[in-house]
């Protein structure tokens, strides 16, 4: 079992900035590929964010891209969206989740495992 544990959601201003956290139980972390997921209330969940390859390359959904930012530390099994200029739009409960490495070139696909979500609320 490989557990996910998301931090770091708030209520902020339209502009501002947040950063979240996830933090992976087990000792095979550099063996998983990491995303981040959204979903809005009445929407579908929602890529927005990965670092899904062995290379340690990103994928970002259009609406994000420039403004979110996706890292990893492997020393402190935690992944990171680093979110900027936050927009209205952007609030949602924002999951955390895990894939084993392969070779599947999309970055969308193939999560197992994932987190309770945290709320990250924008005002305008």
């Amino acid at each position: 079992q490989v557990q996910l544990v998301e931090s770091g959601g708030g209520l902020v201003q339209a502009g501002g900035s947040l950063r979240l956290s996830c933090a992976v139980s087990g000792r095979a972390f550099s063996s998983y590929g990491m995303a981040w997921f959204r979903q809005a209330p009445g929407k579908e969940r929602e890529f927005v964010a990965a670092m899904p390859w062995s290379d340690g390359k990103t994928a970002y959904a259009d609406s994000v891209k420039g403004r979110f930012t996706i890292s990893r530390d492997n020393a402190k099994n935690t992944v990171y969206l680093h979110m900027n200029s936050l927009k209205p739009e952007d609030a949602a409960v924002y999951y955390c989740a895990a894939r084993k490495i392969t070779l599947d070139p999309d970055p969308r696909t193939r999560y197992d495992y994932w987190g309770q979500g945290t709320q990250v609320t924008v005002s305008s």
